[in-house]
């Protein structure tokens, strides 16, 4: 959530089998490919521009045309629809779901590392990161990686890392696009963007401005962003500036009983409820090429400014959340070819500084947090006919902590803490139609400021280690062929002293605490097929059990974990200019989020949502017809209490819009 961290304390259709049956069946034939080393960037595993036959290990590709296809509005979005990636509605009535990848519930956000441009997104607070901010027409690419990432990303990559990765190159002259749409809930979006290209510099500009009333009572939400990029290149490298504003107003809904979700899903519980959030955003950026040796830095700023009003109950208070980050990140990549093998070594450091003053009628805190990193990941292709690779890499990161809060009347608080990590990968092409890999690795995360204000410790809470594991395949149709294609992995994290909130700790007030040893196991499947001449399809499936290991809990499952999600779309383009895009998502039942003695007679329901897109093209103009939650069905995803603590998801929305390319 957006504008505090409070609320994380407030109170079917087929088997898994079928769900897997549908990915398969979008692979025909027991199908890597004879390859020769390629020169295009693609891809940016290793925090460089990279070749193809260095691509990340197991990783979802969204490109700019499955953006496109699919009609979404935000890179949130995008990531859920397209990406397959499990989202729960937001409860500040932002469409800034919060993603999880594997299974950790509440504390997704906090365990997944989402990065634009090279420089992290994440807080250190409770909160999601805000990507409805970045312009869906400047995105390239969004790179998904699910499974442990310490090494290159440090703390909290246990679920994997999400890239987004916004334009690189612009054609020469000057181009652009308008965008308006509207629909259900007085929904409105209009985009606007410009690109100029002259010689070795270009720049685009980006603006946009979108709102809606929403689904339930008290629950409109009013978005204006801009953006700018200018970059330059020259012999050997390039550089360039991107600064990015944005400005949310949002009503809270708050959270329902089952009695009062079932009677009217659009209820809202606290009709007087408001905030905003102010982000602004820059980053400095260069690469320069060195004879073999590549070398790059990211130098950022960001300043957030979140206001948030409860007023519906006695217990009123008007909270100011003030903070800003600052990230410094060098580092150095050696690409080199010798004896048919091909070889990546990367190194770098990561400086980061945050700080956050609080003013509010319960907190007057004053919190910061530096982090230095220092890494290196050496990646080698030694069989380029059988696409052998294996890789090592390793992360040390020493964290300092302090907080003060003249209102707790407890004393300053200064703290360290220092983190290791490491990884091991291999992949090698045992058939000319499939590939297999294996990863083994440790990664970690902290706690953040919020966590550690209100903790069931004296000192502050023990860092959480994960032990990652992970083997997979990829099938292909045909060598070289990538229209059909499969993979399918099966991970296990093992994990100590899981940070996390328990609502039955503290006398059940609930507090912030390191939990008994857990587990995060199961597969995942990727199908993509290219069934005729303009059809294209795909799926991606999920299943894990999350659960206790050890101590009074064990064998009991974790709160607000889907056992099962099975994310399916196709779409259809033809030589005239119309298109078509149709997707759906089933989630598995899950518990409540107070249910940690797995003792509520009820669990959250599992429940299917479609959505369409239908568009022809005029010309320089593109109309097109799109629908969310087509069924209407009523469902919730987000629970905190046993049978309350509900946010209602949305209903069916239907849009239309208009776009002109120049």
């Amino acid at each position: 959530m957006h504008f505090a961290a409070s609320t994380r304390g407030a109170p079917a259709l087929t088997p898994i089998a079928l769900a897997c049956a549908v990915s398969l069946s979008l692979f025909a034939g027991a199908a890597c490919a004879q390859d020769d080393v390629p020169s295009t960037v693609v891809v940016t595993g290793s925090r460089f521009p990279s070749v193809a036959s260095l691509r990340p290990i197991g990783a979802t590709v969204i490109t700019q045309d499955d953006i496109r296809r699919a009609g979404v509005n935000d890179v949130n979005s995008a990531i859920r629809k397209v990406g397959g990636v499990f989202g729960r509605q937001s409860l500040d009535s932002s469409p800034d779901f919060a993603l999880d990848l594997r299974g950790f519930g509440t504390n997704g956000a906090q365990n997944m590392v989402i990065m634009v441009d090279g420089v992290r997104l994440n807080e250190n607070e409770l909160t999601n990161a805000v990507l409805s901010t970045i312009p869906i027409d400047t995105v390239e690419r969004i790179e998904i990686t699910r499974g442990g990432a310490s090494v290159l990303y440090g703390e909290g990559a246990t679920g994997g890392v999400i890239q987004i990765t916004t334009r690189r190159a612009l054609a020469a002259g000057t181009h652009g696009s308008v965008f308006a749409e509207g629909g259900s809930f007085h929904e409105h979006d209009v985009r606007a963007s410009l690109s100029q290209t002259a010689g070795a510099v270009s720049a685009d500009i980006a603006v946009a401005r979108q709102g809606s009333d929403n689904y339930r009572k008290n629950s409109d939400f009013d978005q204006t962003t801009a953006s700018l990029n200018v970059q330059t290149r020259f012999t050997g490298g390039r550089a360039g500036i991107h600064v990015e504003s944005a400005r949310q107003e949002s009503r809270f809904p708050g959270s329902l009983t089952l009695a009062q979700f079932d009677a009217d899903p659009t209820l809202a519980s606290t009709p007087k409820d408001f905030g905003s959030l102010d982000t602004d955003r820059a980053n400095v950026f260069a690469e320069y090429r060195v004879g073999a040796v590549d070398l790059a830095a990211d130098l950022s700023h960001r300043e957030r400014n979140v206001r948030s009003n409860y007023l519906s109950t006695s217990f009123t208070s008007v909270n100011a959340y003030d903070g800003r980050q600052d990230q410094f990140s060098p580092r150095a990549r050696w690409l080199a070819s010798a004896g048919g093998m091909l070889n990546e070594l990367v190194g770098g450091l990561d400086f980061t500084r945050w700080k956050r003053k609080t003013a509010s009628s319960f907190s007057t805190a004053d919190a910061s947090q530096g982090a230095k990193a220092v890494y290196l990941r050496d990646e080698l292709r030694f069989d380029p006919a059988h696409d052998g690779r294996i890789a090592l890499g390793a992360r040390h990161e020493n964290f300092d902590k302090d907080y003060v809060d003249a209102l707790a009347g407890a004393p300053a608080e200064d703290r360290s803490q220092a983190q290791n990590a490491w990884e091991a990968q291999a992949s090698y092409r045992v058939h000319p139609l499939v590939e297999v890999y294996a990863k083994a690795g440790q990664s970690y995360r902290v706690a953040n400021v919020d966590e550690n204000s209100y903790r069931s410790s004296t000192d502050i809470l023990k860092a959480q280690t994960s032990h990652d594991l992970e083997f997979g395949t990829t099938l292909r149709h045909a060598p070289g062929d990538d229209s059909r294609t499969l993979t399918a992995r099966v991970f296990r994290h093992r994990l100590h002293d899981e940070i996390f909130y328990d609502p039955t700790a503290n006398g059940g007030w609930g507090v912030n605490t390191n939990l008994d040893p857990t587990e995060r196991k199961g597969f995942e499947i990727d199908a993509e097929a290219q069934l005729a001449a303009g059809w294209r399809a795909s799926a991606h499936v999920q299943h894990v059990i999350a659960h206790f290991t050890a101590g009074p809990n064990t064998g009991r499952e974790l709160v607000l974990v889907p056992k099962n999600v099975l994310t399916a779309r196709l779409a259809w383009a033809s030589d005239n200019g119309q298109s078509a895009d149709v997707g759906a998502q089933w989630v598995d039942s899950q518990r409540y989020g107070s249910d940690f003695t797995n003792g509520c007679a009820a669990r959250i329901p599992s429940y299917a949502t479609f959505d369409g897109r239908y568009a022809i093209k005029l010309g320089a103009w593109e109309i097109a017809a799109a629908g969310l939650n087509l069924a209407d069905r009523h469902y919730f995803s987000n629970a905190f209490g046993c049978k309350s603590g509900i946010y209602p998801s949305d209903g069916r929305q239907l849009k239309l819009s208009a776009r002109y390319d120049f």
